[in-house]
């Protein structure tokens, strides 16, 4: 599994692509629901299924392994929104809890972890 997270419009996507080769159709955008497709290679805005799982008050990791597809051959890539100031909504904040939960998981359980920042990734893991 490889995780790549960063700031918001810091090319995680396009950095990915480049390092890996794959096409359009191999990834699957989240949206703010819980509606995923495994089956695509790339998981890319996993932060907004994050938000899906926060608000049902769910482990997104749980979520993800219930599908029963392995998740080791996957590339997520996902937002980090632990920075900055902690938000007043309560919503909100259980959303950068989870998403900083998931983050912590699939990074144990990741073979490599980048950091991009500007186009440029760092290998972490």
């Amino acid at each position: 599994m490889i995780l790549i997270f960063g700031g918001a419009y810091q090319g995680k996507l396009e950095y990915a692509q480049k390092n890996w080769n794959f096409r359009e159709e191999d990834v699957f955008h989240c949206e703010d629901n819980l509606a995923i497709d495994l089956s695509k290679k790339v998981i890319y805005g996993l932060h907004h299924f994050c938000f899906a799982c926060a608000c049902e008050g769910a482990d997104t990791l749980s979520v993800l392994k219930a599908y029963e597809i392995p998740l080791k051959d996957k590339i997520f890539i996902l937002n980090d929104i632990s920075q900055g100031v902690v938000p007043i909504d309560a919503d909100e904040r259980a959303w950068r809890e989870e998403v900083g939960r998931t983050m912590l998981k699939l990074s144990k359980e990741a073979d490599e972890v980048y950091r991009v920042f500007c186009g440029l990734g760092q290998r972490l893991k």
